[in-house]
């Protein structure tokens, strides 16, 4: 069976654009979210967004290329052109590549710059709509744009599993890789989902938290009320261990397991037995041949919302068992928001630097214990502690349960 590893990194966040900012983000233990500040929020019960607030495109792209790509495609694209660089390999589209595929997940797509077109056909008619609407718009555009930046004719999807999406597309690429069909992928995920409809649609449904900036995302805290949406991309690099090593390229994780399954139950509300969630972190542990008590850490799903961050605390502890008691949890999301479908490739990044530096992020806002949740949660400071092998939940809306298990070489 062929390995896999991650070469390189590109994570695009409120916190950070690049590995080193989006690290240092992290160390220094503060939150990127604020007032939304992209629209008026006034509309809605939720007031609160993770924004990139210094976003350059015109730093990554000539101004014919720009004008074809929309946000959501602009992050995909520059994250996975950070990813390479971080690597150490370079493309050209004038000498494709059959070997190296792209592997991309979003929920939303080009969705919110949909919304925003439509108000320009509304108020001007169709010549003030951007002629090239229609390439811009679709989720697959991710994947798509970035084959073309770089030649790379191999496996090239974009899944839109919601919030697991990140994690689809990093164990789908891992896949691609140990069964032979090509030698590198750039997996990962982007989401440019702060507009207004967009942004409403989660608001109407009383999943996003309605507490001031401070204290909005407060993952396994007995006060948290629902999520932060944010916005971004991350790719990681996945290479053929043997292919990687023989170039000497930087190792700083291998893929060991991948799971995906659903609960077949509800578009909102986890599975109550918590069945499916359970046998998604189980399998993923049994493809990386690891008992429970080999895994130094969990960086959770935790979106913040209480019914979620119940279910995944019982999980962990029917999966861990006796282990639970010495098993670091943590949820990042207070950091950079919930991206969606990008909330997992980030993390992907997060627990490949977390294995490199031996450093275990923390959960911030974490104040009040919830006897829902009585794992061993990271409170607000990061711990420095040697970890071998990580496992990274990632869930999402109709019942999708997604895991990924990084190992330590």
């Amino acid at each position: 069976m062929r390995r896999v590893v991650v070469t390189g990194l590109g994570p695009i966040t409120p916190i950070g654009v690049g590995k080193e900012a989006f690290w240092q983000g992290i160390l220094a233990g503060k939150s990127s979210i604020d007032y939304v500040s992209r629209f008026d929020p006034d509309l809605f019960n939720a007031k609160t967004a993770a924004e990139i607030r210094q976003w350059e495109p015109g730093r990554y792209f000539p101004p014919h290329r720009l004008k074809r790509l929309d946000r959501y495609a602009q992050f995909a694209v520059t994250s996975a052109k950070l990813a390479l660089d971080d690597s150490g390999l370079s493309f050209s589209p004038d000498n494709p590549q059959d070997r190296i595929g792209v592997s991309f997940g979003s929920a939303l797509g080009g969705v919110s710059n949909a919304e925003q077109q439509h108000v320009s056909f509304v108020n001007g008619g169709p010549k003030s709509v951007h002629q090239t609407i229609a390439l811009q718009v679709f989720g697959g555009s991710a994947h798509c744009n970035i084959a073309i930046e770089f030649g790379f004719r191999g496996i090239g999807t974009t899944n839109s599993n919601s919030c697991a999406s990140g994690n689809v597309a990093i164990g789908e690429g891992f896949r691609y890789i140990r069964d032979g069909f090509v030698d590198v992928v750039v997996a990962g995920g982007a989401e440019a989902p702060l507009s207004p409809l967009s942004y409403g649609a989660f608001a109407f449904i009383r999943t996003m938290s309605r507490q001031k900036p401070s204290i909005a995302c407060r993952p396994f805290d007995l006060n948290r009320d629902g999520f932060v949406m944010g916005e971004g991309a991350a790719s990681l690099i996945l290479e053929e261990y043997e292919h990687a090593k023989a170039r000497g390229a930087p190792i700083y994780a291998e893929i060991a397991g991948y799971s995906l399954n659903n609960d077949a139950f509800h578009m909102t509300t986890p599975l109550p037995t918590g069945d499916s969630c359970i046998r998604a972190m189980r399998d993923a542990l049994a493809m990386a041949q690891l008992n429970p008590d080999e895994v130094d850490y969990v960086n959770a799903h935790a979106s913040s919302t209480q019914l979620n961050d119940a279910s995944e605390c019982a999980c962990i502890k029917a999966v861990f068992g006796s282990a639970t008691e010495n098993l670091p949890v943590s949820g990042t999301k207070a950091f950079y928001g919930h991206p969606l479908g990008a909330s997992a490739a980030i993390e992907g990044v997060l627990c490949a630097l977390a294995l490199t530096h031996s450093y275990i992020p923390p959960t911030l806002n974490f104040e009040t214990p919830d006897p829902a949740c009585d794992i061993e949660i990271v409170p607000n400071q990061g711990r420095e502690q040697a970890l071998r092998n990580v496992l990274s939940n990632a869930f999402g809306f109709g019942g999708i349960n997604s895991c990924v298990v990084f190992k330590k070489l």
